[in-house]
C-alpha cells in the first residue's frame, strides 16, 4: 500500500512539471507569446539587489571604507588623448633626441599596467554585487539578513531554477534533431522553407527561455530581409540563439564540436549554413565566394555575420573584418547589449568550455539583453571595405553604448601583428625625417 502511495505521489509530481513546462514554457514558445513571467520576475530579482546593494553600502560605511561604486577599479593609468606627432614633434626643435625612447617607454609601461585590449576578453566589472558566488565570494559576509537572502538565492537558483532550465534545454536539443530530420524529407519547396523556418524560431525561443532568458527586441521595421547580410557585435553564442528566436538566418561560422556542433549540423539538415575552419585561408575566399552567391538570390535567408571573429565582453566593439564588407549587398547592422547584473552572457572560450558556459548561465539568474535593429547601410561610392566596416562598427557601438577599439579581437589568441609594431615605426621614422635631422630619410 505505502509503495502504492509513493509511485502515486511520484506520478502526481511528475504531471505537475509537465503541465507546467507545457503550459509556461512550451506552448508560449510555439505561439512566441509572452505570459509576463519573467518581466515579473527580473522586476523581483531587480528590487533584491537593489535591497542588496543598500546592505553593502552600509556595511562599507561601517567599514571606514570608500564608498561601493570606489571599490571598482576605473584605471590606475591617466592616459593622454594625444598622437605621437605631438608628444614627440611638439616638444623639440627639429633634431633627433635620445629622450624620444621615454615616449615609447612610457607608453609600453602603460601597456603592462593597464591595456586596453586584453581585459576586454574578461568578464566584464559589476558595479555592484549581484549575489552570485563567482562575481564576489566575499560580500556576502557584510551583514546576516545578506548572508541569508544570498544562501536563499543560491537554493532557488540551483535547486529549482536549474533543473527545470536542464530539463527544457534537452526537450529543445531534442526537439530541434527530431524536427529537423523530419522536415528534411519533405521535397524542396515552399511549405518545406516554412516549416524549417517555423522550427528553427520555434526550438530558438525555447532555448532562450531555458537560459532564464528576456530580451527586448527594439525597431523591428529594419529586420534582414532576404538576400542581405546581418552583422553584429558578438558576444557568445547565445547571440544567435537571441536573433533566430525573432527570425531567420543562414549563418557563417567555424565548425564546433561537441553540444555546439549537434546544434550547427541538426539545423544544416534543412537549412543552408556555411560553415569553415578558423585556421584555413582557402576556406575564407571559399566563404566569401558562397557568401556571394547567396545574397544573390533575394529569396534566400539573410546571412548572420559577427564580423569580430571572436566573443568580446560586451564593454566594446573591436575592429570588424573586412571580408564581409566585400562582397557587396546591402548589411543591417544589429547592436546586442547584455545587462551583467542578471548574468554574464560572455563566453572566454579559452577560459572555458561550452558546457561550463551553458552551466554559468543557468545558474544565473536570468539572461537579460536589449536588441536594436539599425536602418540598412550600403558601401558608398568610393568607399573602401575598411572605411564602409568601421562606419557600420561604429553605428552599433553608438546604440549599443559601447567604446569603439581598432584592435584586432585576434589578439585573444595570437600575438601583435608585425604590421602593427612596423607602423609605429614608420611614423617614428616620419617625424624625424620630416625635422631635417636625418637627411633624406633613406634610412627608413
Amino acid at each position: 500500500m505505502e509503495e502504492n502511495r509513493e509511485g502515486y505521489g511520484f506520478v502526481k509530481i511528475l504531471s505537475i512539471w509537465i503541465i507546467l513546462f507545457v503550459v509556461l514554457a512550451l506552448l508560449p514558445s510555439i505561439f512566441r507569446v509572452s505570459l509576463g513571467i519573467s518581466h515579473l520576475y527580473v522586476k523581483i530579482i531587480i528590487k533584491v539587489l537593489e535591497w542588496a546593494t543598500l546592505q553593502i553600502e552600509e556595511g562599507v560605511k561601517k567599514q571606514k571604507v570608500l564608498a561601493l561604486e570606489n571599490l571598482i577599479s576605473t584605471g590606475i593609468i591617466q592616459r593622454e588623448e594625444t598622437s605621437m606627432e605631438k608628444e614627440i614633434a611638439g616638444h623639440r626643435r627639429g633634431h633627433f633626441s635620445l629622450a624620444d625612447a621615454m615616449y615609447f617607454s612610457k607608453k609600453g609601461c602603460e601597456a603592462v599596467a593597464e591595456d586596453e585590449v586584453t581585459w576586454r576578453f574578461y568578464s566584464e566589472e559589476l558595479v555592484s554585487w549581484n549575489l552570485l558566488s563567482r562575481t564576489n565570494a566575499n560580500l556576502h559576509n557584510v551583514s546576516w539578513q545578506l548572508t541569508i537572502v544570498w544562501v536563499f538565492g543560491i537554493l532557488i537558483r540551483y535547486c529549482l531554477l536549474l533543473p527545470f532550465r536542464v530539463c527544457l534545454t534537452l526537450f529543445s536539443i531534442l526537439l530541434l534533431v527530431f524536427a529537423t530530420t523530419v522536415v528534411r524529407q519533405f521535397p524542396n519547396g515552399r511549405v518545406k522553407c516554412w516549416l524549417s523556418n517555423q522550427v528553427q524560431m520555434m526550438c530558438a525561443a525555447l532555448g532562450v527561455r531555458s537560459l532564464g532568458g528576456l530580451v527586448h527586441f527594439h525597431n523591428r521595421e529594419n529586420r534582414p530581409q532576404g538576400g542581405g547580410i546581418c552583422v553584429a557585435n558578438h558576444t557568445s553564442p547565445l547571440d544567435v540563439l537571441i536573433l533566430a528566436s525573432d527570425g531567420c538566418y543562414s549563418l557563417v561560422s567555424q565548425t564546433h564540436g561537441g553540444l555546439l556542433g549537434l546544434v550547427l549540423r541538426s539545423c544544416m539538415q534543412t537549412t543552408q549554413h556555411v560553415l569553415f575552419e578558423r585556421s584555413e585561408l582557402k576556406d575564407r575566399h571559399l566563404v566569401r565566394k558562397k557568401i556571394r552567391e547567396h545574397i544573390a538570390d533575394k529569396a534566400k535567408l539573410p546571412v548572420l555575420i559577427f564580423p569580430e571573429g571572436t566573443c568580446i565582453n560586451n564593454t566594446s566593439v573591436m575592429m570588424f573584418k573586412k571580408g564581409s564588407f566585400e562582397v557587396g549587398g546591402t548589411i543591417y547592422p544589429v547592436a546586442i547589449k547584455y545587462d551583467p547584473c542578471f548574468g554574464d552572457a560572455f563566453w572566454n572560450s579559452t577560459k572555458h568550455s561550452f558546457v561550463t558556459f551553458v552551466f554559468n548561465v543557468m545558474t544565473s539568474w536570468a539572461i537579460v539583453c536589449n536588441v536594436w535593429y539599425l536602418p540598412p547601410m550600403v558601401k558608398e561610392e568610393g568607399e573602401d571595405a575598411v572605411h564602409f566596416a568601421n562606419r557600420v562598427k561604429a553605428v552599433i557601438a553608438a546604440r549599443g553604448g559601447m567604446s569603439v577599439l581598432p584592435w584586432d579581437g585576434g589578439l585573444k589568441r595570437k600575438k601583435v601583428k608585425e604590421s602593427f609594431k612596423e607602423e609605429q615605426q614608420k611614423k617614428y621614422c616620419q617625424i624625424v625625417t620630416e625635422n631635417g635631422s636625418m637627411g633624406n630619410g633613406s634610412v627608413c
